[in-house]
């Protein structure tokens, strides 16, 4: 058992299979997450509506401009509850889809350091019937590892801040009446910004 660990660690941290890439080379990388808090605050009562943390899945396509940098573009769905008060709003859906860039580090064997930052949209939305949907402004920073036994497949792990910048006086988780108009809100958040972590892992494709 010792030694094929061993040999694992050996592939993983030697070699220069990252090293080969270059200027034209895309990565897909599919991955699963966890996120890690989200709290609206209400400006007039005070009252926080906080979403719960849960698993999310994403996929993030990188093109590769220079041997350091590409242009990166990143989905991100989370599905999870958000409690208001003693109330729990369900089926709460967190999408963020975002473009930006990646600076890449100088390779360690086969691990290459990198980070990350995107703007683009947060779209929430609640899969209760009556509830209705919003899109932000929003933006991301992270950084991680990808570790590359192979010139065509990889392991990208990483941690990253996303941020919604909230308007002021923007209306969160609004029941719609049967006539089509608002019966009211939960939240009416100040201008603010929404923040939230994820830590994730994911198999990057190269081409």
């Amino acid at each position: 058992m010792r030694k094929t660990i061993s040999a694992v660690l050996a592939i993983l941290i030697s070699g220069s299979a990252l090293a080969q890439t270059g200027p034209g080379t895309i990565e897909l990388t599919p991955y699963g997450a966890y996120s890690f808090g989200g709290t609206f605050k209400d400006e007039e009562s005070a009252t926080e509506a906080e979403l719960q943390d849960s698993g999310n899945f994403g996929l993030i396509f990188d093109y590769q401009m220079k041997n350091n940098t590409q242009v990166e573009v990143i989905y991100s769905q989370q599905s999870t509850d958000a409690v208001v008060s003693d109330e729990t709003i369900p089926n709460v859906n967190m999408h963020y889809l975002q473009l930006g860039g990646t600076y890449q580090f100088d390779t360690i064997g086969s691990v290459l350091p990198f980070m990350s930052a995107t703007l683009g949209g947060t779209h929430i939305d609640v899969d209760t019937e009556g509830f209705g949907s919003d899109t932000f402004f929003g933006f991301s920073i992270g950084g991680g590892i990808q570790i590359a036994p192979t010139r065509r497949f990889g392991l990208r792990l990483e941690a990253r801040a996303f941020g919604t910048l909230l308007q002021d006086g923007s209306r969160i988780f609004c029941v719609s009446d049967p006539g089509g108009g608002q019966a009211g809100c939960a939240i009416t958040v100040a201008g603010d910004v929404l923040w939230q972590l994820q830590t994730m892992a994911g198999f990057v494709f190269r081409f």
